[in-house]
């Protein structure tokens, strides 16, 4: 059965919807800042310039056996100028 040009828009606007509200939930989730990972005795295990305007650093702790890596965006037409969002890797 072929698909009709109006069932593959309905489509499309809902998987669009369910996109949209996916990526909302993950960005209101609070993601924890440099300064408390370094405050809690996290350290610096690797750093590197993605591309122009973004970097990744790499934490780890003594104490536990994942890590932290943080992306750093630096966008002077943004506003705030900085971005960052920190996520465990194990």
């Amino acid at each position: 059965m072929k698909p009709t040009r109006s069932s593959a828009r309905a489509l499309a606007c809902a998987l669009l919807v369910q996109l949209l509200t996916v990526g909302s939930a993950f960005a209101q989730q609070p993601s924890v800042t440099i300064e408390k990972l370094v405050t809690d005795g996290w350290e610096v295990a690797g750093y590197i310039s993605a591309w122009e305007n973004r970097s990744l650093i790499l934490f780890k702790h003594k104490e536990h056996k994942h890590l932290v890596q943080c992306s750093v965006l630096i966008d002077v037409m943004r506003n705030p100028r900085v971005v960052t969002y920190c996520y465990e890797l194990r």
